[in-house]
């Protein structure tokens, strides 16, 4: 099975935005092919981030006007839904051979609903209208998204992306809780400002969590529930501060409970073990582990659950 096959194979639908734009072999044609596949990041603080893309186009290359179609078929994606996984939005598209500066995705429309500090939460649109807004939505307020119905959205890639028919992937990372934000002032507004990193996705990585209890350590009961290391979760936290949490499970039944953050852009990490709250850990290592994820190499931090006391 070629890498492109089991990269397909192994995707499977999650939340987190996150673009992958595979640059596939184009078959000893003249022209490249590209597909692309869209991933995200979990949103602290929202319940729900859905966008309409119009159309996708690469700008740059020595087509008419520079600019590349991908795709000009709307599509509406809710991207909380893309963490760890990923969404195809384009499948070989083919492309002319050039160098392109920019990948641009036209959104027409979107909605927010995010969580108030009373438990409620309150639904942000383009428009009352928004056509992707579920029945009976009642909507709060705006969502303001400049200029990304006309001239889109713009990804710059930190180097010129050259296709010249062989196989490129790139990953683009949509950071949701970067990327919207209250408006300031008592307009009511939520304001679309994107966050976005790029690489190639040969050069993502993975980061597996492994955590063992240390000798004699017994979890304690919290309100009448006597704990395991299934009640416990693996943190990521990037850069920006924007935080991941995975379950830990024990698929194998070998003791080790693990999880994995996938579909990582190569950069520094913190990581961690939480639990459940008013239960304090003890690691070794000592936590937040900083974690640096090298071009296409995968990490894996192991913890050992040293002590868990209850206030």
């Amino acid at each position: 099975m070629s890498f492109i096959d089991s990269l397909r194979a192994s995707l499977v639908s999650r939340f987190a935005m996150v673009l992958l734009l595979p640059l596939l072999g184009c078959g000893g044609g003249d022209d490249g092919k590209v597909s692309l596949l869209l991933t995200d990041a979990p949103g602290d603080g929202i319940e729900t981030a859905v966008v309409t893309i119009s159309n996708i186009y690469l700008q740059g290359g020595d087509s008419e006007g520079g600019r590349v179609v991908l795709r000009d078929e709307p599509v509406t994606v809710s991207l909380l839904e893309l963490a760890n996984s990923t969404s195809e939005l384009v499948s070989e598209a083919v492309v002319p051979n050039g160098d392109y500066d920019q990948l641009r995705f036209v959104i027409t429309g979107g909605y927010l609903e995010v969580r108030n500090e009373d438990g409620t939460t309150s639904i942000f649109a383009t428009s009352d209208d928004y056509a992707g807004l579920p029945e009976g939505a009642e909507v709060s307020g705006r969502l303001h998204m400049p200029s990304y119905g006309s001239s889109g959205l713009k990804v710059k890639f930190t180097e010129k992306l050259t296709i010249e028919g062989e196989q490129k992937i790139l990953l683009v990372d949509f950071d949701v809780v970067q990327s919207f934000g209250k408006e300031a002032g008592n307009s009511g507004r939520w304001v679309m400002s994107p966050v976005i990193k790029s690489a190639e996705l040969t050069a993502s990585a993975s980061i597996d969590v492994e955590v063992t209890l240390g000798a004699g350590v017994v979890l304690p009961t919290l309100e009448g529930q006597v704990l395991t290391l299934a009640n416990l979760n693996a943190v990521l936290i990037n850069a920006e501060g924007s935080r991941e949490t995975l379950p830990l499970t024990d698929a194998n039944a070998d003791g080790t409970f693990e999880a994995t953050f996938r579909f990582l852009i190569p950069g520094t990490f913190q990581v961690q073990v939480e639990a459940p709250v008013g239960v304090s850990l003890g690691t070794t290592p000592a936590q937040p582990v900083s974690v640096r994820l090298e071009s296409g190499r995968d990490s894996t931090q192991s913890f050992v659950i040293t002590s868990a006391q209850l206030p």
